[in-house]
């Protein structure tokens, strides 16, 4: 006989089926006159000494009556070093995870599920292991509550149903789905637990979906992008439709339950390859994915919107600067059948400022001095963002030179109370005529300050 890991490990596949396990081994290990022990969830201990077929036979005797955690085989003790152990990720009980028992009927199993189902859903329990509680119980009760797959359940535990869709990923896509069909079937929908209809999640998220943004261009003025502004803006959006109240349905008749998915607004299917099952979960084609057929409003076309004209009120934060976008919340279009609005895109345009311009959150000005003021030095009032104020040019100012006047910018977008500069360039102002008499006072000057003759037009 060949003895290897991979022995091992079909020895162990063998006697517990195709479950997850980890172990370590010496290759050298032995079953000949083996000693074991095998530990189960009760603690009981059994012991085989006997033969290889004799061994193998007690394990396999054991397979339907426990849930298997671990494995060791001990050699004698003149091998003690050869000793290997499986550890066994022990199957989930399903019928414990809904506190029945295994001869319970199909309505005993449904009516524990809808008691933990509203015990346990995340969004009246806020406790931290809640949510996972919720998806274990909706997994138990998806194989419970069919016949097929808990036959192959009480045969072969979990592990034989990673073949036909279960113990896995659901059906219905997700736990919440599963919580709205089952509850919808009972027509248990509102007031869930004070829910309020589930509280907008699970399927009635896909039914409804939300509806476009919506775009619009705002012009503001120069000091309304610096310090903020309210504005009333009319957009044109689909709105609910007046004849039929959004619903998309003529007035007068009644949806009814798509025929083809059941009510979900989806189709699965499953395919089974070389590599496992292969599902793919996509709208019903029949009903659109809302899950019922209707008889359209002939107005909306079954869509339960018509366009309209609204005022909406758009507040824009001060800092702002042309390209910036602002959001509102649910005012763009609404969806199909009522679903949730999107939202209102606003792309803002800042009007230039015939004196003033700007860079981030500094705001630019050019101030012209002549140069008779740039030698010796002056006062003059410059435009800002706050009104007119005094500006000290200091004597010698050369041509070129950039003052600042601190926080008399443009506040910080988010942050109103940090505000930018005022950046002033001086631009001196040098006249091409001269008359004779400041000709004249110009060569005094420069004959003052033994410099060169002035060079003037």
């Amino acid at each position: 006989m060949h003895e290897s890991k991979d022995f091992y490990t079909s020895l162990a596949m063998a006697i517990m089926g195709p479950r997850s396990l980890s172990y370590s081994c010496t290759p050298e290990s032995s079953l000949r006159n083996a000693s074991a022990s095998l530990c189960t969830t009760s603690s009981k201990v059994i012991h085989s000494r006997n033969s290889k077929d004799g061994f193998i036979g007690s394990f396999c005797q054991l397979r339907g009556s426990f849930s298997l955690k671990s494995l060791e085989l001990r050699t004698p003790q003149k091998w003690s070093s050869r000793i290997f152990r499986l550890n066994v990720k022990a199957d989930s009980d399903f019928y414990n995870m809904l506190g029945v028992s295994r001869n319970s009927s199909k309505a005993e199993i449904k009516t524990s599920y809808r008691k933990l189902a509203r015990q346990y859903h995340p969004d009246v329990n806020k406790d931290p292991g809640a949510e996972a509680k919720f998806k274990d119980i909706s997994n138990a009760y998806e194989v419970l509550s069919d016949d097929d797959k808990r036959s192959i359940y009480d045969t072969y535990g979990e592990a034989g149903l990673k073949g036909v869709g279960a113990g896995g990923d659901s059906m219905y896509g997700s736990p919440f789905d599963l919580f709205e069909a089952f509850f919808e079937s009972m027509g248990d929908m509102d007031g869930i637990g004070g829910m309020g209809g589930l509280g907008g999640m699970g399927s009635s998220r896909k039914r409804r979906a939300h509806g476009p943004d919506e775009q619009h261009e705002l012009q503001i003025e120069f000091l309304e992008a610096i310090f903020g502004v309210n504005k009333d803006i009319v957009v044109s959006r689909l709105d609910l439709c007046n004849t039929c109240d959004g619903s998309g349905n003529k007035p007068g008749t009644k949806p009814k339950k798509c025929n083809r998915c059941g009510g979900k607004g989806q189709i699965v299917s499953s395919t089974r390859t070389p590599f496992g099952d292969f599902r793919q979960i996509f709208p019903c084609n029949t009903c659109g994915g809302v899950g019922q057929s209707t008889t359209p409003c002939n107005l909306c076309k079954g869509e339960g919107r018509a366009r309209k004209k609204k005022t909406v009120k758009v507040q824009v934060p001060a800092g702002v600067e042309s390209g910036n976008r602002l959001r509102v919340r649910a005012e763009g279009s609404v969806g199909k059948r009522g679903g949730p609005p999107g939202d209102l895109m606003v792309s803002l345009y800042v009007r230039p400022d015939p004196q003033l311009s700007r860079d981030g959150s500094n705001i630019l000005y050019t101030c012209k001095i002549s140069y008779i003021d740039a030698i010796k030095g002056t006062c003059v009032k410059v435009p800002t963002v706050d009104g007119n104020s005094d500006l000290r040019i200091p004597a010698g100012t050369q041509p070129g030179t950039t003052l600042v006047m601190a926080r008399k910018g443009a506040p910080v977008l988010g942050q109103p109370n940090i505000r930018g500069d005022q950046l002033v360039r001086i631009q001196v102002d040098i006249p091409r005529h001269l008359s004779s008499q400041e000709r004249e006072l110009i060569e005094q000057l420069s004959e003052l300050s033994h410099a060169q003759p002035v060079n003037v037009r």
